[in-house]
């Protein structure tokens, strides 16, 4: 195989050990359901994961509510009766993810005392389902969320905000689950892989403080506090059990084992790339020169702050973009980085996969790379390029795998 075919190959053996209806298979097949089960399913890898829950439980699921970003539902569970999907907002949410909020609570009141729930949750469930309280309206709740998005925070300091101001985050919405005995199924999309902080905790109690003091002074008058969340002792949370059951851990080892099957020498890198994209990219970028040849794995979610009016791609593309400012016309180092769940940032591209030539092709076509970067359109620019990977919905989400080959 080429290199690039390689990396590509590297990439898709890290998403396959974390697809979310394998996942959730093969957890229930070692806990199966044993009873009349009502299923619900939010998030990226929604459809993925209620597939799973559908093909191993089978005529034990009694009906399931899946909410997933619009684009990403599966048609074949649109000919199961018992499934009802609905497609919401996402990055940004909207009147859509209020609905699914609605839906959801609904699906809750109207589950029968004492029947068993599977919960399952993936990441962007924070945008796909929302309740907020009153005179908040779906315009300010969007705002406060493009603020968040382009601040250049961390996925957890986005998520204490977003919970802050929500009626059903922060272990809020296990009031409606009302004691019926629950077990949630998670794919981790955070650093960490704190379950309070996947899709803003819906079940999960945070300890962390909640009130108005929390928010950032720009933020307060946007979106006012919810009431304070419940506490991690609250007697709601006793009939609520938790398991992870897919990280970017598994990613990186499935695509590290892959390397070694094809004769590869290989480093999984335990460090975390978190920080500014541009700025990660040109520094893994410079280490890979001197780096031993063969595979080099990172999993991470970088961020980066957006101007006014950002133009095409996401951190990936960001930090893929840098790195190919830093590898210029070197013909021995090729570098992956992707999202796992088929979108990055705002565009449909999973991601970039870049060599020593990418910025002389994007170059040729009238592209500047230094603009590329400073008004975030990486995407743009790589698309001239020729670089761009796209994969469509994965069934996963366990945030970005970046992977580098360099020859000897």
């Amino acid at each position: 195989m080429s290199p690039r075919e390689t990396l590509l190959a590297l990439y898709h053996a890290g998403l396959d050990a974390v697809r979310g209806g394998e996942c959730v298979g093969r957890w229930l097949q070692r806990h199966p359901c044993r009873d009349a089960t009502h299923a619900i399913a939010i998030g990226k890898a929604a459809a993925a994961m209620a597939q799973g829950a559908v093909e191993a439980c089978d005529a034990a699921i009694e009906r399931a509510l899946v909410i997933t970003r619009t684009g990403y539902r599966d048609p074949e569970l649109d000919n199961d009766p018992r499934v009802e999907q609905l497609e919401s907002a996402h990055p940004l949410p909207d009147a859509r993810s209020l609905a699914a909020g609605e839906r959801l609570i609904r699906f809750l009141e109207t589950t029968p005392e004492h029947a068993p729930l599977l919960v399952m949750i993936s990441g962007g469930s924070s945008s796909l389902v929302e309740r907020l309280p009153d005179g908040i309206s779906p315009e300010r709740l969007a705002e406060l969320n493009r603020r968040l998005l382009a601040s250049g925070c961390d996925i957890h300091e986005i998520n204490r905000i977003r919970k802050a101001v929500s009626c059903i985050k922060g272990g809020r919405l296990a009031r409606w689950v009302a004691g019926r005995p629950t077990t949630v199924l998670l794919i981790s999309d955070v650093p960490g892989d704190d379950p309070a902080v996947i899709g803003s905790g819906l079940l999960i109690p945070d300890g962390a403080p909640s009130g108005s003091e929390t928010l950032p002074p720009t933020l307060r008058d946007l979106c006012p506090t919810a009431e304070p969340a419940p506490k991690p002792s609250d007697p709601m949370f006793q009939a609520i059990q938790w398991q992870l059951i897919a990280t970017n851990r598994q990613a990186r080892s499935a695509a590290a084992n892959a390397a070694k099957t094809f004769g590869l020498p290989v480093t999984n890198h335990k460090e975390f790339i978190t920080g500014d994209a541009a700025a990660a990219g040109r520094r893994i970028a410079q280490e890979l020169v001197y780096l031993s040849p063969g595979v080099h794995v990172w999993g991470g979610e970088p961020t980066v702050r957006l101007p006014e009016n950002p133009g095409r791609g996401g951190r990936m593309q960001t930090l893929a973009l840098a790195a190919a400012m830093a590898l210029a016309g070197r013909d021995d180092i090729w570098l992956l980085a992707a999202g796992t769940d088929g979108a990055d940032g705002c565009s449909e591209d999973a991601g970039a996969l870049i060599d020593g030539q990418t910025v002389s092709r994007g170059s040729a076509t009238g592209g500047n790379v230094n603009l590329a970067l400073l008004d975030a359109d990486s995407g743009r620019f790589l698309a001239a390029s020729g670089d761009l990977i796209r994969t469509g919905a994965t069934g996963t989400n366990v945030m970005d795998l970046i992977i580098a080959l360099r020859m000897a």
